[in-house]
Formats: structure tokens, C-alpha cells, sequence
């Protein structure tokens, strides 16, 4: 029922083809997708808002105004969603399709994608996916921290789990 899968990021997913923002160059080291299948039609701007206010992603939401000012609110949420908005928390979009929205983290460090691909029969693939900026080191070849290492089981499981709270939250 939420079985969550890893998947490839699709090759024509936002997540990968979008270049857009500070350093293009730096992009396409690191990117994931997970995915869930939902027994009912959804739609992108359903998905996105249940992300965002899923109860998991609030305890987010709350870090992030606290740690570096970064406020958002369900209002804010449903606007981001349904495309009459721009930023939310620390992130502004990138760039949309009908089903796809593509959030780049003011920072330029991280990107979240989320995507809907409409089933047979009714039914809706929920994929939510990331990236991670490698940065140059003095040999010009893109160079991921050192922490990144030992935070990616953490970002694995966590990534896993928003996707578990936003079915849940639809």
C-alpha cells in the first residue's frame, strides 16, 4: 500500500534536464527518485500540497524558520502548488510542466522535483526526487563535501519517508 521504490531519475524529468540558476555546470552528480503508486487520479498541485503540509514536512518547515528565516505556511503551500506563487521556504521554482515542479533552494545547493504520471485505470506514480550541487575543488572536477557521505543514508530514509506522509496526507 506505501511501498516506496527507487527508481532512475527519468531522463526527461526536470531533475536532470533543467540547467537553470548560479553554476549549471555543477549539476547532474547526484539525483534520486523515489516513487509510490496511488489508486486514484492526482494531480501535480494535489501532490505538492500534500508534501508540503504533511505533518512530517511541518517539523521542517518549522526548522527552517527558526534556523535561517525561512517561514512558510499552508497558504503558502496551496499557492506554490497551484502555481500562483513562486517560492515557498527556503526555495523558489525553478521551473513547471503540467506534471512536474522543479524547487531550487535559495542557496543553489539543492533541488527537489516532484512529478505525477497518470496509471491505467485511475491510478497515479507519485515521483519526488533530489539533487545535490558538487562543488569545484582546485582541480575544476565537481567535488561533493565530505559530509555528504555520511548524511546520504539519512536523506535516503527521510527522502522515503515525505513521500510515505505525502500519500498519507492525500
Amino acid at each position: 500500500m506505501f511501498s516506496i521504490t527507487h527508481e532512475p531519475v527519468p531522463d526527461d524529468a526536470l531533475l536532470r534536464t533543467f540547467r537553470g540558476g548560479t553554476h549549471p555546470e555543477r549539476w547532474g552528480g547526484y539525483a534520486d527518485c523515489y516513487a509510490v503508486g496511488v489508486d486514484r487520479s492526482v494531480s501535480l498541485a494535489e501532490f505538492v500540497f500534500a508534501f508540503y503540509t504533511a505533518p512530517l514536512f511541518r517539523i521542517e518547515r518549522g526548522l527552517l524558520q527558526l534556523l535561517i528565516n525561512a517561514p512558510s505556511s499552508r497558504s503558502d503551500a496551496r499557492a506554490v502548488a497551484d502555481g500562483t506563487a513562486d517560492k515557498f521556504a527556503a526555495w523558489y521554482v525553478g521551473q513547471r510542466t503540467a506534471t512536474q515542479l522543479l524547487m531550487c533552494d535559495r542557496y543553489e545547493r539543492t533541488r527537489s522535483w516532484f512529478r505525477v504520471v497518470p496509471r491505467g485505470g485511475g491510478g497515479t506514480d507519485l515521483q519526488f526526487g533530489s539533487a545535490v550541487a558538487a562543488r569545484r575543488g582546485l582541480s575544476e572536477i565537481p567535488q561533493r563535501p565530505a559530509a555528504f557521505k555520511v548524511l546520504l543514508s539519512f536523506h535516503v530514509l527521510y527522502s522515503q519517508a515525505l513521500l510515505r506522509a505525502a500519500k498519507a496526507n492525500l
